[in-house]
């Protein structure tokens, strides 16, 4: 059973989402993998957002105890996030996942960033060898409703990001871009969006630094200035923008008293509250940005497009004990003619009467028959096994049963 434990921007402090995320690494999926009665997870840790996807045993009679005891047990500050959680089971987890994928829960909704951080939590867990097959189909399914919803809706020409989001507010307060001097700290994919972002609007004073000594090849390949000293560089900034992993901007680093603004986008905190509020420094972070961003409301047909791949990956599973008896049933008879095959012409039992030609010969039509034999049977599996989803989709998943269980003589 699919249990999925979310905090998120609509339950939970950014404070304890912050502290969180410091604490996931890679190898929180392994050691939730590791717990009692789960037998993998996937963790996803976002800008704003915290969720564990645990493939829980079927059998354990507390499934959201044991997901909520080992998220106390496994993160600093898991008491605090345990108490915040919203626990998603079964078919409800599986949604969740589908809309989460296509940006439908995100604090910026449509944003396109998460599909990609989605998967690649789920590729960090297959890493860990934390990952199920349940996970693995589940997953890879979110993400084929993911491209659904880009292709059917106008989610991909609006591409809505945070960075977008963040710029679209200040529109108002900055008529003309191209003077401005900015500074971006961070070197990694919200980076390169924010300078997309920005060039979009104008901007051509864009300068990055990077704690991690990537800023020189960083700015090659998006034609921007490297900085290599983090004070100076924000100094001559009017707008710094950070959006990297780690704590970087603190009051010391804070050496002039020009009035600037500094935007921190990380998660982790990048910027020291203390920060803002020093009185020539305007903070926006994610707090803010979540309770006075105008977010536009999804078009239905892109929740119409995650509500339908849902219910249709939800029936093909109700359909798979179907498929699985039906299948079982003609690989048994299979088995069965091919047992009834005359033990000679199998080239067993006769090799001390014939030559090595006649049994090589026999063996070799033996083989060919078996071939055939089985390519037969998955022939006449595959076309009922279709239907057998077809008609899970359309609720009529009983009424096959049973047709089934009559035409074949199913138990």
């Amino acid at each position: 059973m699919l249990l999925c434990l979310t905090a998120n921007h609509r339950n939970t402090e950014f404070d304890v989402l912050d502290r969180v995320a410091r604490s996931v690494d890679a190898a929180t999926a392994s050691a939730f993998a590791a717990h009692d009665q789960v037998r993998g997870a996937v963790v996803l840790a976002t800008c704003n957002r915290f969720e564990a996807y645990l493939d829980v045993d079927d059998t354990a009679a507390e499934p959201v105890t044991i997901g909520t005891t080992a998220l106390q047990a496994l993160l600093e500050d898991g008491a605090e996030l345990a108490a915040s959680v919203t626990a998603l089971s079964g078919d409800d987890a599986i949604r969740h996942l589908f809309s989460v994928s296509s940006g439908l829960e995100s604090m910026v909704m449509g944003e396109d960033e998460i599909s990609g951080q989605v998967q690649r939590a789920l590729v960090a867990s297959r890493e860990a060898g934390a990952v199920t097959g349940h996970l693995e189909q589940v997953f890879q399914r979110a993400a084929t409703t993911n491209r659904a919803v880009r292709a059917r809706t106008d989610l991909a020409a609006s591409g809505r990001t945070l960075v977008r989001t963040v710029l679209d507010m200040l529109e108002l307060r900055v008529a003309d871009w191209s003077p401005i001097p900015v500074l971006i700290v961070g070197t990694g994919s919200y980076a390169a969006t924010t300078i997309q972002s920005l060039r979009a609007r104008g901007a051509q004073n864009l300068r990055v630094f990077s704690a991690t000594g990537r800023a020189q090849r960083f700015a090659e390949k998006f034609d921007v200035t490297a900085e290599h000293d983090l004070p100076d560089a924000i100094s001559r900034a009017r707008i710094v923008i950070t959006c990297t992993s780690r704590y970087t901007v603190t009051v010391d680093q804070i050496i002039d008293d020009k009035s600037r603004l500094i935007i921190d986008l990380g998660l982790p905190r990048n910027v020291d509250p203390a920060v803002g509020e020093l009185e020539h420094i305007e903070l926006i972070d994610l707090a803010v940005i979540g309770k006075h961003a105008e977010l536009p409301e999804l078009a239905d047909a892109a929740r119409d497009v995650v509500g339908t791949h849902a219910a249709a990956y939800l029936a093909q599973r109700a359909a798979a004990p179907a498929i699985v008896g039906f299948r079982r049933h003609i690989t048994q008879a299979l088995n069965d003619e091919l047992a009834r095959l005359p033990r000679a012409s199998r080239g067993e039992g006769a090799g001390e009467t014939m030559g090595a030609g006649p049994v090589a010969e026999a063996a070799a039509d033996t083989d060919a028959t078996e071939r055939a034999l089985r390519r037969l049977a998955a022939v006449i599996a595959h076309g009922p096994s279709v239907r057998a989803r077809e008609f899970a989709e359309a609720g009529r998943l009983d009424e096959y049963e049973e047709a089934l269980r009559i035409v074949f003589d199913l138990p």
